[in-house]
């Protein structure tokens, strides 16, 4: 019984961390990067699409996403989805394709980003603690004996520290990637 609720405990962590680095690839570093689009649902035939299955991107140069559709009547739509998705991106239509000029970062902007990125990792931890505290509710309710309790109890502690320290090292690399040039 310990070592299915410590396996869960363990799975929810991975999945917690997963989820944590797909918002953190949202935060751009001001380089081009076509995981920028990844949310994007574009207003496709009255039903909301996906961007990365009506387009092919490509990276031309460093700050630079080229967007070429397979269906040059949707061009329209996928330009204002992309405004519409609030990610600080202004995208050109020359008639055939999208361009998206990734502006060049201001230090002050930079340091905003690092900002925003530990606040998101912050969030991470909370989620793990808020996981720990439910962990160690459903060992508590297992009736089990108070050696095995204690285990267990240590085991989900050595897990959230390693996952903490997991996020603390995301972060690290995070920040070094904003406030590089």
């Amino acid at each position: 019984m310990e070592e299915e609720i410590i396996k869960e405990f363990e799975n929810e962590l991975k999945t917690s961390i997963e989820s944590l680095e797909g918002r953190l690839k949202k935060i751009s570093a001001g380089r081009a990067n076509p995981s920028v689009l990844d949310t994007v649902m574009v207003n496709y035939y009255g039903s909301l699409t996906p961007l990365k299955s009506l387009v092919t991107i490509s990276v031309p140069e460093a700050r630079q996403l080229l967007i070429k559709p397979f269906d040059k009547s949707s061009l329209a739509s996928i330009e204002k989805a992309i405004f519409e998705a609030d990610l600080g991106l202004t995208p050109n239509n020359d008639g055939e394709t999208i361009r998206i000029i990734i502006p060049q970062l201001t230090e002050e902007r930079r340091k905003e980003l690092v900002k925003q990125a530990k606040a998101t990792c912050e969030e991470g931890k909370v989620a793990i603690r808020n996981q720990r505290r439910d962990a160690m509710e459903l060992l508590k309710e297992a009736s089990l004996s108070e050696d095995v309790l204690k285990r267990g109890e240590e085991e989900i502690q050595n897990l959230v520290s390693k996952y903490n320290k997991n996020i603390d090292e995301i972060l690290d690399s995070k920040t070094k990637d904003l406030m590089s040039v």
